[in-house]
């Protein structure tokens, strides 16, 4: 008698890459609308042809179903969300206006207390690290910060130190989608 898996194993070393190659493979016609990373589908629309952004956006997640109805793909709805202008994801929030930083972990970094030694300084700049890729020259601006770390530097925390911090926490542009940083 043979057995055939009807959902993926878990378990399996190479489950995660056999799954992401199927739903790119599966979804590859679609991407002019759609965008998949491992198991998340993003389905992306835009007013066009006479449609609204609503009607368009309902035609797509039509056409999204569809396909892995056929397939045998399942989602769970209570990890879905529909219609949304700003979803979550990998730490940052995905919109219309690009890719921006979790506010609630600004908010940390920025509520942080003052460090008072190189192991505290450590940690807030293991947390702001998280910023980087938001804000423009972040090197530029944690460098002298990151100078003080350095096993000869002397620890004096002053008023310049207090005011790199400061740039730091208010220095987070929007990524515009698709740009590479």
């Amino acid at each position: 008698m043979l057995w055939e898996w009807l959902v993926m194993p878990q378990g399996l070393s190479n489950a995660p890459a056999t799954f992401n190659r199927l739903v790119t493979q599966l979804f590859r016609p679609m991407r002019q609308f759609v965008q998949t990373y491992f198991d998340d589908i993003f389905v992306l629309s835009r007013a066009s042809e006479g449609k609204t952004a609503v009607e368009a956006h309902l035609g797509h997640l039509r056409e999204v179903l569809l396909c892995m109805r056929e397939n045998r793909l399942y989602a769970n709805i209570n990890k879905c969300i529909f219609g949304a202008e700003e979803i979550p994801f990998l730490g940052c929030f995905l919109g219309k206006d690009g890719v921006r930083a979790d506010p609630e972990k600004v908010c940390v970094i920025a509520q942080w207390p003052v460090p008072v030694s190189q192991k505290d300084l450590r940690k807030w700049l293991g947390l702001a690290n998280y910023l980087h890729k938001y804000s423009a020259n972040y090197a530029e601006i944690s460098r002298p910060l990151t100078n003080l770390l350095k096993k000869d530097a002397v620890w004096s925390w002053t008023s310049a130190s207090q005011l790199m911090i400061w740039n730091s926490n208010g220095s987070l542009p929007v990524c515009e989608p698709g740009s590479p940083s």
